[in-house]
């Protein structure tokens, strides 16, 4: 406890400290303070060397110390990213369309999910310049939809990415109404009954420009509603927490599952 403390408190003080003069000194202090330990493992280290019958095989060729994996967790397991993209592919393993299509969302992560057991085609404003087994890529701007696209998937997803259509963050053109035209032809693409993975910021409502929207619950339920049958509701809250398949309340509502920056996520069924 008191490393992790003492670590919270070597972090305020090198945002202050880069701020100010631009570096930060948290790996100074924390590599005098482990410099004991290091030094330790370090002679162990060289005095098994020796003794062992794999002696030449591997040559030290420089010294490259880490201080802060020690007191880190074993990975990262909180945040909007990574609950609602391993959420939503499991989901869609479960619900196994014929086809899923995706808009905007993340290749390193959700996208990947996905690949890893079906294929996917994927549409997104920038180029990909990878070629991923299982992702069928279409550089496309969902606001200017080709009819080909019209009625051609029974399952659709767009993670985290709604809120950026129409800012110009992604080289798209500007457009104040682009993330109600963008959902439009989302609903669009979709089959009848057919499923739509969704997820945006959610909080306060308010345009961070260029940034992204964020989007109150209210707004949100009458956007959704005309079109679809919402099967279920989740969210991470502002610390990065999930919470699934939660039920939709007045309260709640009203304040946006008190979040003022989380990550409201739905699975659809398009009536």
């Amino acid at each position: 406890m008191k490393s992790i403390f003492r670590k919270k408190i070597c972090n305020k003080i090198n945002s202050i400290t880069y701020l100010l003069f631009g570096i930060t000194i948290y790996s100074g202090y924390f590599s005098l303070n482990k410099y004991r330990k290091l030094k330790k493992d370090w002679k162990q280290f060289l005095s098994q060397k020796e003794k062992s019958n794999l002696n030449t095989l591997f040559r030290v060729k420089k010294f490259y110390p880490y201080y802060e994996d020690v007191v880190d967790n074993a990975g990262i397991s909180k945040g909007a990213y990574f609950f609602q993209d391993i959420y939503v592919a499991q989901r869609i393993y479960l619900n196994n369309p014929v086809r899923h299509m995706d808009v905007g969302s993340r290749i390193d992560g959700f996208v990947a999910h996905v690949a890893s057991y079906r294929k996917i085609d994927v549409l997104d404003i920038r180029p990909l310049n990878s070629d991923i087994p299982n992702v069928h890529f279409i550089q496309c701007d969902i606001m200017e939809l080709n009819d080909m696209f019209v009625n051609s998937t029974d399952s659709i997803s767009c993670l985290h990415a709604l809120e950026h259509f129409g800012l110009g963050r992604y080289g798209d053109k500007i457009c104040f109404e682009g993330y109600l035209i963008g959902f439009n032809n989302i609903t669009k693409m979709l089959k009848k009954n057919g499923k739509f993975y969704f997820s945006v910021p959610m909080g306060e409502q308010r345009v961070e420009f260029h940034g992204q929207r964020v989007f109150s619950m209210k707004y949100l339920l009458e956007l959704i509603q005309p079109h679809y049958h919402i099967d279920y509701f989740s969210y991470v809250d502002d610390k990065g927490d999930f919470y699934p398949r939660q039920k939709l309340n007045l309260e709640s509502i009203d304040d946006n599952y008190k979040c003022n920056y989380g990550c409201a996520i739905f699975e659809l069924t398009k009536l």
